[in-house]
């Protein structure tokens, strides 16, 4: 198991369980079904690298990208590091993780 598929797990499991909280703290069902959805993607993704499949490194950057660039524009707007600076920061760990492998696979 290398480490894109590692991050896309732990960055996956941080959507949803953001999405659990942001359902509890202020009764969001967007936030549970955004949540629950990016993450099963990306931990579909990271399934989908563990069998092989040479696109899902792919899939899941991009989603990471999307999810990155979303949790920016929230943080740009609401000015609150909890969720959206978290969120930001850690997706573009997970980012950087994703695009090196990119980059030594090619």
């Amino acid at each position: 198991m290398n480490l894109s598929i590692i991050a896309a797990i732990a960055y996956g499991m941080l959507a949803i369980i953001g999405g659990i909280i942001g359902y509890f703290q202020a009764n969001s069902q967007v936030s549970l079904l955004s949540g629950l959805v990016s993450g099963l993607i990306l931990m579909l993704g990271a399934y989908l690298q563990l069998q092989g499949q040479a696109w899902a490194l792919i899939f899941t950057t991009c989603i990471t990208a999307v999810l990155v660039i979303f949790f920016a524009l929230r943080l740009a707007k609401t000015r609150k590091f909890m969720p959206a600076g978290l969120m930001t920061i850690l997706g573009m760990l997970a980012l950087t993780v994703m695009v090196n492998q990119l980059v030594a696979v090619r």
